[in-house]
């Protein structure tokens, strides 16, 4: 039997409906006032550490971003931190909740298909997730104008822009994670440790796995000092497996004009180059695009399982 019709309509309404349960959700409010909270604080030790030791910068709004004070870290170590978070609770319970709440027969009883189902609830997730950014992203530029007394430049928005559809990628992986968990546990409370386990050891412990996998996998021979380059290659490799190594990199390169490589720099790289002159956003895009790819690539297999998943479960009134 052929199914008639596109099998992505209803798709936006049901993103939409999504997104307005997520937006008057108390979890969702009070997730993004940590959030709100720990940016604000980061933002504002970094203005503190500029105005101490930055005289001039043409890139002074992107040091809002990546510069720290102790005891608080950087806005972009918080929110490669906290996001995660932020993903994993509006996609634990995308699925199961609907089993869980004996809805999901009543929706699908309706002229739409799977396909819509899963797609609108990603997307509707996202573009929460889109909105917050895009808030964080001009209250940090309000206070950076209340307290810096200058506007961004134009090079500054556009590494800022390319930054934040970074972070939405980045976001993107965790959200298609949890999804893909809450597809293939029926309980929302497991799935949400599932998906908070993986987000742990990728997040806190990897950095340290990392290494001893790759010394495993290419010890190195005192007699070839190149098993030394290997076993370093190796280890970067692995390391990338985890997005928040994947998401720092690219955010080290996108708002950090002078940076020329994700990892070691090599003699033809700085070949001829003035010592902290800036690449031009497009050649720090060419440089992390790997990674971009990587995160994309990742949010697409994950969401892929969930769909497969979803569209062979049994679904009973």
């Amino acid at each position: 039997m052929t199914r008639e019709g596109s099998p992505f309509k209803g798709t936006m309404t049901i993103a939409l409906k999504e997104a307005a349960d997520h937006m008057t959700g108390a979890r969702m409010h009070l997730i993004m006032l940590l959030v709100m909270l720990t940016a604000i604080g980061a933002v504002y030790g970094a203005i503190g550490r500029i105005a101490e030791t930055t005289a001039e910068d043409p890139f002074l709004f992107l040091k809002l971003l990546t510069v720290s004070r102790e005891p608080l870290p950087s806005f972009v170590a918080f929110l490669g931190f906290l996001l995660p978070l932020v993903a994993i609770a509006l996609g634990f319970d995308a699925v199961n909740g609907e089993y869980a709440r004996r809805t999901m027969s009543r929706l699908l009883a309706q002229p739409i298909y799977r396909d819509a189902v899963l797609f609108g609830k990603f997307l509707g997730a996202l573009i929460v997730i889109a909105i917050a950014l895009l808030t964080l992203w001009l209250m940090i530029t309000g206070l950076g104008i209340l307290f810096l007394g200058l506007p961004p430049s134009a090079a500054d928005l556009v590494r800022g822009t390319a930054y934040l559809a970074a972070t939405l990628a980045y976001a993107g992986v965790w959200l298609a994670l949890a999804i893909a968990f809450s597809t293939l546990i029926r309980s929302p409370a497991t799935s949400a440790l599932a998906a908070l386990s993986v987000w742990l050891v990728l997040t806190m412990f990897w950095g340290m796995v990392a290494p001893l996998i790759a010394g495993a996998l290419a010890p190195i021979d005192p007699l070839n000092p190149m098993t030394v380059v290997t076993q370093f290659e190796t280890q970067q490799a692995i390391a990338r497996l985890s997005p928040e190594k994947l998401y720092g990199e690219v955010a080290a390169v996108l708002l950090n004009p002078a940076a020329r490589s994700v990892g070691p720099l090599f003699f033809d790289q700085v070949e001829g180059a003035i010592a902290g002159a800036p690449l031009p956003t497009m050649q720090s895009l060419i440089i992390v695009w790997p990674q971009l790819s990587g995160m994309v690539a990742a949010m697409i297999l994950l969401f892929t399982l969930a769909y497969v998943v979803f569209q062979r479960q049994e679904i009973r009134a």
